[in-house]
């Protein structure tokens, strides 16, 4: 049996079929992009910790 290669998992900015030197994107440019989102706050991670603005909450007797 023979493996066949595997299809490069396309890019997650243009759909283009990656490129090893740029995993997971295609170019140099796609990931400058995404770079830009983080940055940008485009791109959140959901937390559970409290926001620092957040009044402090009363201590339960």
């Amino acid at each position: 049996m023979s493996a066949t290669p595997k299809k490069p998992a396309p890019c997650p900015i243009c759909g283009r079929p990656a490129e090893a030197a740029f995993t997971p994107f295609c170019s140099a440019r796609c990931a400058d992009i995404d770079l830009g989102r983080w940055l940008s706050d485009r791109y959140v991670i959901p937390s559970e910790d409290e926001d620092d603005t957040d009044p402090p909450r009363e201590p339960a007797e």
